[in-house]
């Protein structure tokens, strides 16, 4: 990637919006289409502004029908259209399943690589906000268990946009997953990671890397969009026991960058795996039996994992944060893997 030096601070949503736009201005098969994306620019702002800019037979707004706007998006891929495609909340995969798994996955590998699918599904993801169970998951491990998909899940404004442009780019389907709370809407908690500067020119991402946030020497801690801003917090805490945390922001979730993981365990010979995630054949089993097969040697401890228990989401704030992840939980796991 060349150098960029024009920044500007933004939000994660307007990241991503400014990497739609540059990406709807370069090529004009490129279109939106999901439920509110338009007039309203998407409940998560991930489309504000851009109608006004494309006009409706670009952004357009749909029925409230999964199924049938998102098969639309597979066929018009399938004739060469560049498609983003968003289903509102990730909960609601249930009910357009059989077109996500049987269909966006498979055509290109049924077809012998004769069909080819550049679209992207956005999604959004997270919980925090009593919500309840049909409204906050994050179902990484859901996407990434399925061959034919890129799954991607970026964490701070400068890899939200990198990322789009790529995901809009690639010629494969690819599940762009953006976390409500890091998009750094003013009606939700704004927090600090959902500012940061973002180079004005375009430019993409790989969408098969993760990223050391920070170093470190006694642990690696792994996460995911919200998880790897709990795990920044918990390195904090954790410098006032004199422990050093080495942070990785995952970003891809299929493929998993093994490198950049098991080079970071060899540093530090200790392993905390923490997502957002249900804990049960999730992100966390993932990363701990690729260190365990690949990496085995060099851990000094037991892999531990933190993630959500296997329960639907409670809508009451205080049963949802006592089951969420957070920094204080991270940092008392580590201290445990520190001190076995």
């Amino acid at each position: 990637m060349e150098t960029l030096t024009k920044t500007k601070k933004l939000t994660g949503s307007k990241a991503m919006t400014l990497a739609i736009e540059q990406e709807m201005e370069r090529d004009d098969k490129i279109f939106i289409m999901g439920e509110d994306v338009g007039t309203y620019g998407g409940i998560f702002g991930s489309s504000t502004g851009l109608k006004e800019k494309f006009g409706s037979d670009r952004v357009m707004d749909t029925p409230i029908s999964e199924t049938a706007f998102i098969g639309a998006a597979i066929g018009a891929a399938a004739e060469g259209f560049r498609p983003i495609v968003e289903l509102m909340f990730v909960d609601f995969h249930g009910v357009v399943m059989d077109q996500i798994y049987n269909h966006m996955a498979k055509i290109t590998y049924m077809s012998g690589g004769n069909v080819k699918l550049p679209i992207v599904l956005t999604t959004a993801v997270g919980g925090g906000y009593s919500d309840a169970a049909q409204h906050s998951q994050t179902l990484y491990a859901s996407f990434g268990h399925l061959p034919g998909l890129k799954v991607v899940a970026p964490t701070y404004p400068f890899d939200i946009k990198g990322l789009m442009a790529a995901a809009i780019r690639d010629d494969n389907p690819v599940v762009f997953m953006f976390h409500k709370t890091l998009q750094g809407l003013g009606w939700m908690d704004q927090i600090p990671a959902s500012f940061g500067p973002v180079p004005e020119e375009e430019y993409t991402l790989p969408l098969n890397k993760a990223k050391v946030v920070q170093e470190g020497s006694d642990i690696t801690i792994v996460g995911v969009q919200m998880m790897t801003v709990a795990a920044v917090k918990a390195a904090e805490i954790l410098d006032g026991s004199a422990i050093s945390a080495e942070i990785i922001d995952l970003i891809s979730v299929k493929p998993i960058d093994k490198e950049t993981i098991i080079n970071s365990v060899k540093k530090t010979g200790r392993l905390l795996i923490v997502d957002e995630d249900y804990m049960s054949y999730g992100i966390t089993a993932e990363v701990a039996a690729i260190v365990a097969s690949e990496g085995f040697a060099a851990l000094k401890a037991p892999i531990c994992r933190l993630a959500n228990p296997d329960v639907p989401i409670p809508y009451s704030r205080v049963l949802e944060q006592y089951v969420l992840p957070n920094s204080h939980k991270i940092a008392e796991a580590a201290k445990k893997v520190i001190y076995s």
